[in-house]
């Protein structure tokens, strides 16, 4: 049995391996489908602090695995289809054959963001697809951008990405946007900002460079025209990776784990959550990290608390 399992390899997931190793908890951490979380999607990344010059994605993920692997915590890939959170020790079915068993668990499965689920846009991920202008928006400076979305987030993409002198069309396959009225007037009061209404994406169109353009049908007419850019941001929304957990955790209505506040506590003791699948508002690496970090922290002093029990065994 182990001491404690760590779900989810991104900023968040490692960096409480980190921690969680050199307190020698001995941490096992398991993989899904997607080792390193959003950020392997990610090119350069230029505002995760201690890297001036930047670092790419993939490289800063990679640099985490081995200072978690360092203190001796372990690695495995697998996909968790099943959790028993009612029962001491937890119990979890890993890629619906091999049963672990566990004293606490650590959940950083994350957040996938919604696609639109049009050719191109998967392919173009970090050549000029992006779900997040926070993080990319910077590489887009004096370009011109798309926006695709009509809710709160979309509208705050759109008004980020026009600090940097950036011409940003905002298409939305309804006439009327979602986002409330205060953002929808601060979108419609930026003179950078132009509107495609009614129309639906149809592909992603690219080169050997990159993204040159956004393909959009008119839902009245039928007809279809390219929308010149540099770059597509997806703007409809996250859904947290929590299917598997079937509903043992607390959630909160759009199906983020809910944590007692300051913490990293769930509703069950001995089950902590960090990172995205528990932060639907800023979801920044650093963020994830800090989370991590206490999720860690946390976990420890539950040990400590609990060393007496046995949980039956």
């Amino acid at each position: 049995m182990h001491k404690v399992v760590v779900l989810g390899t991104g900023p968040a997931g490692l960096t409480a391996a980190i921690y969680l190793a050199r307190a020698n908890m001995n941490p096992l951490v398991i993989e899904g489908n997607e080792p390193g979380g959003q950020l392997t999607l990610t090119t350069e990344v230029e505002n995760f602090p201690g890297f001036p010059d930047g670092i790419m994605g993939p490289e800063l993920m990679q640099n985490m695995r081995k200072q978690a692997e360092r203190f001796g915590a372990t690695f495995r890939t697998g996909w968790v289809t099943n959790a028993d959170l009612v029962r001491r020790p937890f119990s979890l079915t890993i890629d619906g054959t091999e049963e672990i068993q566990t004293e606490t668990l650590v959940v950083s499965t994350g957040a996938s963001a919604k696609l639109l689920g049009i050719p191109g846009e998967k392919e173009n991920i970090g050549r000029g697809v992006s779900t997040c202008a926070t993080c990319d928006g910077f590489f887009f400076r004096g370009k011109r951008v798309v926006i695709v979305g009509g809710g709160d987030s979309a509208m705050e993409e759109a008004n980020f990405l026009t600090k940097f002198d950036t011409e940003v069309k905002v298409v939305h396959r309804r006439n009327e946007l979602r986002a409330s009225k205060i953002m929808q007037d601060r979108a419609h009061n930026n003179q950078k900002i132009t509107w495609s209404l009614n129309s639906t994406p149809t592909e992603v169109i690219a080169n050997e460079k990159g993204v040159t353009g956004l393909k959009v049908k008119d839902n009245d007419t039928g007809i279809e025209e390219i929308i010149e850019t540099d770059g597509v941001f997806i703007a409809i929304g996250h859904r947290p990776n929590t299917a598997f957990l079937q509903g043992q955790l607390k959630t909160d209505e759009t199906g983020y784990i809910m944590v007692t506040p300051g913490t990293t506590e769930t509703n069950i003791p001995g089950v902590f959550a960090c990172g995205d699948v528990q932060d639907h508002r800023y979801r920044q690496a650093i963020t994830a990290a800090g989370t991590g970090c206490m999720a860690a922290l946390d976990c420890e002093k539950y040990l400590e608390g609990n060393a007496v029990h046995n949980w039956g065994m």
